[in-house]
């Protein structure tokens, strides 16, 4: 273990890294280089980088902080590293995951290999379904900011010895932020935007998931997202109260006490899905607001006032809707899915009627797409506007489904359900 130093410099081990930050992209950190400048830079000083990590003496530059709105309409930290210190981030990660990981609990699912936000979904589901129908919801008040460093630090001394790793993992941590050219150190908190970060967190809530399994609770962890299933309301704010005095004891953490609650899963929303029985089963289903973020995103592509071909904004429809299709296909969303499917096909319509603009453009395209002379030169000539235009018969005809296939537009329905 004394070696690990070594295992996280070596050559290949640092190509890699290299390799996954540059797939990952990302933006430039303090230093404004993106990933060639960072390659050039590599390159040319490798060698001393290398010898100061070995050392323990490595100055990781200060994270750029960035503010990103969240949907309820807070701000979430983010600390975006340099793509050095991302590379070197990854490096470290790529040694420890398979000496930290295995340790880690069954029920913890967040930011691991082979682990997945649908498997805890699923773990929830099995849960409810056994008979533990209210649930515990324990929300930890800006975790990644608040974790204690001293507290993370021993935890790591536990599973990793080797002394010049300590000091690489605890340089990060003590890297500092930049804000407006400011300078802020770091007394606390393991910054949202390096890859080491996730790790980290981990690491220290794997004490609160050995804590849970030594009470023998039914839980789900997925990150700082912790759910604990139980059989009564009593039971359930009994165990909250216990909880939140470990975490914050313990663990020198803060549990935000408006956001945590006792209730039904229906009630609660758990990695952006709720719960409900029918017929007996238990079924994953997609809540209203995570519904209305995915429409808000969905309404600002389709504008026809923004300034885009048809060809890229395809494109983004394409991306966001195989992303979002991809994780809520879990739930029972299949009507929905038509619905969306139906209703983008009308906003892109109403974006192309507008594209073609002139009278005779209008009719020539419609013409061109099928459509007879009278019907061509009548709806060329409408006065209604672009929107009741776009559910016209006519246009409906031109600009049919084959028609957006062509275009190579997606659909959400056939991405939940391929089959």
């Amino acid at each position: 273990m004394d070696g690990l130093i070594n295992v996280i410099v070596n050559r290949d081990n640092l190509n890699d890294a290299f390799e996954k930050v540059r797939k990952n992209k990302g933006a430039a950190g303090v230093d404004a280089k993106d990933i060639e400048a960072t390659r050039q830079y590599l390159k040319e000083n490798k060698v001393q980088i290398i010898e100061a990590i070995r050392a323990g003496k490595y100055k990781p530059q200060p994270v750029r902080r960035v503010e990103i709105p969240k949907p309820d309409g807070g701000k979430r930290l983010l600390g975006i590293p340099t793509v050095t210190d991302r590379v070197i981030q990854q490096a470290v990660v790529q040694v420890l995951t398979p000496i930290l990981d295995p340790k880690f609990s069954n029920f913890s699912y967040g930011f691991r290999p082979n682990k997945s936000a649908h498997q805890a979904i699923e773990q929830a589901r099995n849960y409810i379904e056994e008979g533990y129908t209210y649930v515990v919801d324990i929300d930890l008040e800006k975790f990644f900011d608040k974790v204690q460093h001293d507290k993370l630090m021993s935890l790591m001394a536990k599973y990793i010895l080797c002394k010049p790793t300590l000091k690489l993992i605890r340089s990060f941590l003590n890297a500092g932020t930049m804000i407006d050219g400011t300078f802020i150190y770091a007394k606390e908190g393991t910054p949202q935007g390096g890859p080491l970060s996730p790790l980290l967190s981990n690491v220290i809530l794997h004490e609160l998931d050995k804590e849970l399994e030594k009470r023998q609770h039914k839980f789900v962890r997925y990150a700082d997202d912790c759910n604990i299933y139980v059989k009564s309301v009593k039971a359930g704010e009994r165990v909250k109260e216990g909880v939140t005095s470990f975490i914050e004891k313990k663990l020198q953490l803060k549990v935000n006490e408006e956001k945590s609650a006792v209730g039904k899963p229906r009630a609660r929303i758990f990695l952006g899905v709720s719960f409900y029985k029918y017929r007996g089963e238990i079924k994953v289903y997609v809540p209203k607001k995570s519904k209305k973020r995915f429409e808000e995103k969905l309404k600002y592509i389709t504008n026809r006032n923004y300034s885009i071909d048809m060809e890229s904004r395809i494109q983004k429809i394409n991306y966001l809707i195989q992303g979002w299709g991809n994780y809520f296909k879990v739930a029972d969303i299949q009507s929905y899915a038509n619905k969306i499917d139906s209703h983008i096909r009308r906003r892109l319509r109403a974006c192309r009627w507008k594209e073609w603009k002139r009278t005779i453009s209008k009719y020539r395209n419609l013409k061109r797409l099928g459509i007879s002379h009278n019907d061509a030169y009548k709806m060329a000539n409408t006065r209604k506007g672009y929107w009741r235009s776009s559910n016209n018969p006519i246009v409906n005809r031109a600009l049919n489904n084959k028609y957006w296939l062509k275009l190579k537009l997606k659909n959400l329905a056939t991405i939940i359900n391929p089959t």
